[in-house]
Order: structure tokens, then sequence, then C-alpha cells
């Protein structure tokens, strides 16, 4: 008999594909997932994503919100719907949510990228008092939670830093299945990349400034307005805006040497799908990425423009390299899969719910 699992997710950002993904390859391991979305409903194209059943819940989203009060409310809404939807156990894409619910069965919550750990790497003063309640929240909930989870060692290491925790959370890679690429192309001799390039932890400006000292041409595709309408203006990318799957598959087939200087990165998976297509890959030199891709990327010192502009012309110069390391990325990406990603989790789910049932 399938054991039934209510899987937080929104339809904005990667935890969507992140959700799809996973309750796809959950159904083998004896779970079934409900994804509750919050915030703006999913496409019928997101939907084509996923058998899963999908539940629109109409809440809203919680790192949008304004306050303290809103996320609790959404997290008292949710633990309704669990018990409504009689599920065994509840996994948190937002940890927040569970800071006060009372859900009735195990929580599992899973640290994608906060707002305290994402401010420890791109601000240099203490978290203000106006967005206190965001972290106070994030911690109660963690500290609730039946297991928490992160997307790598590094950034569990970083989880357990910003909210003080006891225990360093356990680091369970995400997966991403690969892109069908539209081929028959030339191999570029440009570089990419995407994202959003409004969050200033990808570091963009480093990026425009490197795409005006190489003499390879630099594409980037992502939003340049964020959700509270802070705006990057490049002047030397070819910005493309926010392309569809179809259209990223076309920039991957021709495997131009991506790039990411993400000063702060809790998994990445952009980097992983362009490493899926066999794209170069040259990152900013974080703990994350060093975990993730050390011995297939080449990297550079977060903020050295010329640095990631030399790496770029050094692989787009020579088709040799920039096919070697093609492939290096290609092998070191195949580690990281939904099906090992569903299956880790699993078990962690099995282990709760044995635990439980003994105590």
């Amino acid at each position: 008999m399938k054991r039934r699992l209510l899987l937080t997710a929104d339809a904005v950002g990667g935890v969507w594909q992140y959700a799809c993904d996973l309750a796809a390859c959950l159904a083998p391991h004896g779970w079934e997932a409900v994804i509750a979305v919050l915030g703006p409903e999913p496409s019928a194209k997101q939907r084509r994503l996923t058998r899963a059943r999908v539940v629109a819940t109409g809440l809203p989203l919680d790192w949008m919100s304004d306050g303290a009060d809103a996320v609790l409310a959404t997290g008292d809404a949710l633990a309704v719907l669990a018990r409504e939807l009689k599920v065994d156990l509840v996994q948190l894409n937002g940890p927040a949510l569970g800071a006060r619910a009372n859900f009735g069965v195990p929580v599992v919550a899973v640290e994608h990228g906060g707002l305290a750990t994402w401010w420890a790497a791109t601000e240099r003063p203490p978290l203000p008092a106006e967005l206190a309640w965001n972290r106070d929240l994030a911690r109660a909930a963690l500290i609730r939670a039946d297991a928490v989870v992160a997307p790598s060692i590094a950034h569990a290491a970083d989880v357990r830093r910003a909210y003080g925790l006891t225990a360093t959370p356990l680091a369970i890679h995400n997966g991403r299945r690969p892109m069908e690429l539209l081929g028959g192309f030339t191999p570029s001799s440009g570089a990419f990349t995407a994202g959003r390039l409004w969050d200033q932890a990808k570091d963009v400006g480093t990026l425009d400034r490197a795409a005006a000292r190489t003499a390879a041409p630099f594409r980037a595709a992502g939003p340049l307005v964020g959700p509270h309408g802070r705006t990057e203006r490049p002047a030397n990318l070819i910005c493309l805006g926010l392309l569809s799957d179809e259209a990223l598959a076309v920039e991957y087939a021709r495997r131009p040497v991506f790039v990411s200087a993400a000063r702060f990165e809790p998994f990445g998976l952009a980097v992983l799908e362009a490493a899926q297509a066999g794209c170069p890959l040259v990152l900013s030199d974080i703990p994350v990425f060093r975990e993730l891709w050390e011995g297939a990327a080449t990297f550079v010192e977060p903020g050295d423009a010329t640095g990631f502009a030399d790496a770029i012309d050094r692989l787009a110069a020579d088709a040799f390299v920039h096919a070697a390391a093609g492939l290096k990325a290609v092998e070191r990406a195949a580690r990281y899969t939904p099906a090992a990603c569903a299956a880790a989790m699993a078990d962690l789910y099995d282990g709760i719910m044995d635990r439980r049932s003994a105590a």
C-alpha cells in the first residue's frame, strides 16, 4: 500500500521542476505525492510536467509575504489540507510554513535557499530588524521538523550557521531530467548564462564586465526585473529575456561555454542543465560549486571579471579543449538525477515513519 506525501511547491521558480521530478520518481518507492501549489497556478504546460495530483491552494507564496502573520496563516491552511488529504508525511519546500502549523504527521523541511542564507552571502550588514521575522520563522520551523534537508553539503553548513541549528541538515543532491536538445547546430564559440538575472546573488555585474573583455559573444537568458522590482541593466551581455524550455534547448544544443558567477547557490539547476547538454563550465569558486563540479569545471574567483573572460576565451579558442571540458561536465552530471534524489528522500521518509511506528 502506498503512503501519501504532501509536497509544497510554487510555479514561479525552480522548485516546480524539483517537485515534479521528485513526485514522478517517488512512485516506485511506494510514495504517492500530492503537490500543493502556493502562489500563481501552474500553466497548462507546467502541469504537463507531472502526473501527480496538483492542488492549486490559492495561498500566498511564503517568500513573497510581507510579514509573519501571512506565512503562519498559510502554514495553518496547509495543515488543514494535509488532514483532508489524509497524508502520511509533509515535505515543506518553504520551511517557514512549519513554524506554527500542526500537521499531525511527520514533517520534512527542505531548505532550498532562504533569506538568511542568501543575505549572509550577498550583504555585508547583518539582517535588518524588519526582516528578522523571516529568519525567526524559518529557524522555528527547522527546529520543529522531523528532518531537515539541504541540496548540498556546503549549503547544509550554511543553513546550520545562518539559523543557529545544533545539527547540520542532511545533504541530498538535487536532480534534473536532461532536456531534449534541439540539435543540428554548429557548436558555438560563445558564452551563455541562465537564471534570475535580477538576483544580486547571481552577480550579473561581473558577467557583464566579463562580456566586455571576452572575444566571444556572451548571451544571457532570464528575467532582468525581480518580483520586488529590483532591476539589472547589463550593457554588454546579449540579453534574451525569459526563454521557453524549447528555446533553452536550442541554446544548450550549441554547447556554448556556460558561465555562472554566483556568489550564493544552494545547488544550481541551470549549471546541471548545461552540463547535461555537454557545455563546458566556468563557475565562481564557491564551496557548493567545488563540491558538485570539482574536476569537471574551470573555477574563477568570485567577482574577477577578467578571470571569467580569460577562462571563456581559452575554452572557446580550442575545439579540442572545449569538447573535452564538455565531456567532463556530462560525466559528472550523470551523478545528479531525479531517481537518485528520490531514492534518498524515500529512504528518509521510510526511516521517519518506521521510527514513529516503533515509538
